[in-house]
This record gives C-alpha cells, structure tokens and sequence, in this order.
C-alpha cells in the first residue's frame, strides 16, 4: 500500500511540476521560457566578455546558404542617442540601457560561379536575409537572459522613419540595413516572462 502511494505521489510530482520528460529541467528550455522584454535598467555597465559573448551568440544563428549577413554596431555614448534614433518613441528605454546594439543586415551576398572561364565573384541580391537576422536577434536575446542581462527587440525594419536616422548618424553601406535595436543592461525592477503556451495553436498530421 505504502509502495503505491509513493508511486502514485511520485507521478503526480512529475506530472505538476514539470518532469524532465517534459524538458523543464532541460537549462536551454528554462532559459528560452525566462526570456522576457526588459525595459528599465539599472545604471551599469556591461563587462566586455558578456557583450562578446552575446554577440558570439547572435552569430551561431542558422543562416540561409551560410552567408552569415550580420554586423553589428554597439553604441553606448548617449550624448549621440538624440541623432542616432530621432524621432524613435524607445529614446527613453535606450537611454536607460547600458548599450543599444544595432543588428544589421547585408541584403546582399557575393556569389563565385562554380562552371565556365569567368569565376569573378558577383554581387547578387539577399532573398532570405530577414529570416536570418530573426534568428540571429533572437538569439543575442537568449545570450543575455542566461547571463542574468535583460533585453528588449525593438524593430527598425521596415520603418523608414526608424531606419533612415540610424543608417546615417552610423554610417551604414547602402545595401545594409538597420533590421533590429536591441537594448541591453541589467534589469531594474520585477521583470516576469509571458506565458504564451496555447495548445490549441498546435496540430498534428493537418489542421
């Protein structure tokens, strides 16, 4: 009798509070389920080595034909903030944030013909480049939320008003665009994740 309760208590342990048959204690899933928007930071500034490895972070994103379209600009002068997002409504998140990296995209990509006499590399137009770069702010966000930062993704792209602002005062190439603004710092006040699981979302086989 005792046996069985103990089996039964153990299941329903399992079942409530999340068994590793589910992936809760997997640490890749409890960080992608803390993950929140953060908007209001404390005065401090990032070390180095945690910006370098957000951004290492952002990089492993998967990326369409390996090509790999991101660069990225890490602005922290503030006194350049009123030039750089003019006009954009987040200048008062940005200014609390230890840094604003802007996440740019080349939406071009170079292009060697593997057949006939001429192999001249060619420039030819990015077809897939936003999903990559969704991939990879998405994954500057994760880095942060692991490392005890907070973040939020803000869009630059595809809002004239946002971009033309950053593409100038940064001095962008005409074919890179200013796809995200993410501000970053350590979180000031309570910050909770949204729960956003909707299993009637999900189907099997067909809809």
């Amino acid at each position: 009798m005792f046996l069985a309760l103990a089996i039964v208590a153990s299941a329903l342990c399992i079942s409530s509070c999340g068994g590793s048959d589910k992936g809760v204690n997997n640490p890749s899933i409890r960080n992608i389920m803390n993950r929140k928007s953060v908007r209001s930071f404390k005065d401090q500034p990032i070390p180095q080595e945690k910006m370098e490895a957000m951004l290492k972070a952002a990089m492993a994103a998967p990326t369409g034909m390996n090509v790999q379209p991101w660069s990225f600009v890490i602005v922290t002068d503030k006194s350049n903030y009123d030039k750089i997002f003019e006009g954009n409504f987040n200048l008062k998140i940005f200014k609390s944030a230890a840094a604003v990296v802007a996440i740019c995209a080349d939406t071009t990509f170079k292009w060697t013909p593997k057949e006939g006499e001429d192999r001249t590399p060619v420039t030819l137009p990015n077809s897939i480049w936003r999903d990559d770069m969704g991939a990879c702010t998405e994954n500057f966000l994760l880095a942060a939320e692991s490392m005890g930062l907070g973040a939020v993704w803000t869009a630059c792209y595809p809002y004239l008003d946002r971009m033309e602002p950053v593409r100038s005062a940064l001095g962008l190439p005409l074919n890179v665009v200013p796809y995200s603004l993410v501000a970053v710092g350590y979180p000031d006040g309570e910050n909770q994740p949204k729960d956003k699981w909707k299993p009637e979302r999900i189907h099997y086989e067909m809809w």
